[in-house]
């Protein structure tokens, strides 16, 4: 059985306290996720002073304040990145962050000592970062929100220029030439996971083109999973079902707190169900061979029919579409051979609803 990773985003979801941070860590260990995820990143590095909010955003938080002013009382300082690693490993459970910086992906790799980097769709054209990430030599999940294939393609180029540890001057030439090498294919293969993403917050349902998941798989023969936007977690379960290997969602304490993320979000009731949801599916889906199971045996013969007497029948006497019925239980003739019993005669006599021999 194949098993689903399961990332619990809590994202930026902690407002900048770390006594929120760790009740999320608490929340996804007890709702079974294999991971917790946050956001690297300084306000001052991510976003110019005069950008504007995201129209959910404005929505979610203070419309007067900027979306650098919303983003710095946001952040995570080196020391609570720390803390909040040395408490995942605690509760057992995996610590994840994005790096919005280079600076912040140092922080990651050389002090949180991070498995893996989740890559999310906004830095998908940040070639310099993906460059850093890809020379790390840590595994990526590549998040792919507001692309088309060949948005994809030329990140994944860059990651395996950066892969290959190649020397000479990056340009968009030598990312193409990385993408398309035997080497480059092979080391995107070992390392990189792709996920499909709507980039709205919630993303509604007509949106999502949960077929994209096939679409990836076949474009580039990578594994692929699903981050996921959208209210509830039906289309969470969705993905699980048509074969996504990893799953993220965000998750919140209370979708009344205040902050950009928090009504887009599951609470922890609703976390646990998705998880116990997506942990039902990896066993429903099963495998391909269509033959009964272990449990089917027994029911065959209580729902299937065999060939009887519709009445009192005497040695010597001719079946026909009178004297011969289907019925339950299927332990005797089957009805696929009722046509070859018209016109035979008894060999003895039959009780009604003795089964035929």
């Amino acid at each position: 059985m194949n098993r689903t990773y399961i990332i619990a985003e809590a994202g930026v979801n902690h407002n900048g306290s770390m006594e929120l941070a760790k009740q999320l860590i608490d929340v996804a260990v007890a709702a079974g996720a294999d991971a917790v995820k946050f956001q690297s990143f300084k306000a001052d590095k991510l976003v110019s002073k005069e950008a504007p909010k995201a129209k959910y955003q404005k929505e979610n938080t203070t419309t007067a304040e900027s979306q650098y002013e919303m983003l710095k009382k946001l952040e995570l300082t080196n020391a609570m990145h720390r803390e909040l690693v040395a408490y995942c490993n605690q509760q057992g459970i995996e610590f994840l962050s994005t790096p919005f910086d280079e600076e912040n992906l140092t922080l990651l790799v050389d002090e949180c000592n991070i498995a893996k980097i989740k890559i999310p769709s906004g830095e998908i054209t940040n070639a310099p970062l993906l460059l850093k990430i890809a020379q790390t030599g840590r595994p990526v999940i590549l998040s792919t929100g507001m692309c088309t294939l060949s948005d994809v393609e030329a990140a994944l180029g860059v990651l395996a220029y950066g892969y290959l540890n190649a020397e000479e001057k990056p340009s968009v030439e030598r990312f193409a030439a990385a993408y398309s090498s035997g080497d480059g294919q092979e080391v995107l293969r070992d390392k990189v996971i792709l996920l499909h993403c709507t980039t709205e917050y919630p993303a509604v349902f007509n949106d999502v083109n949960l077929r994209n998941i096939e679409t990836l798989k076949a474009a580039f023969d990578l594994p692929v999973g699903f981050s996921d936007h959208t209210q509830g977690i039906a289309i969470s379960l969705a993905a699980a079902a048509r074969g996504a290997i990893l799953i993220e969602k965000h998750f919140t304490l209370n979708r009344k707190l205040p902050g950009p993320d928090h009504r887009a979000s599951l609470e922890p009731e609703e976390l646990k169900a998705m998880v116990l949801g997506i942990r039902q599916i990896e066993q429903a889906l099963g495998r391909k061979v269509k033959i009964p199971t272990t449990s089917e045996q027994d029911n065959k013969i209580v729902a299937r029919k065999s060939l009887v007497a519709a009445q009192a029948i005497c040695q010597g006497e001719v079946f026909n579409e009178d004297n011969i019925a289907i019925k339950r239980p299927g332990s005797g003739i089957s009805p696929l051979y009722y046509w070859d019993y018209l016109g035979r005669r008894a060999a003895r006599d039959f009780k009604q609803d003795e089964k035929v021999t």
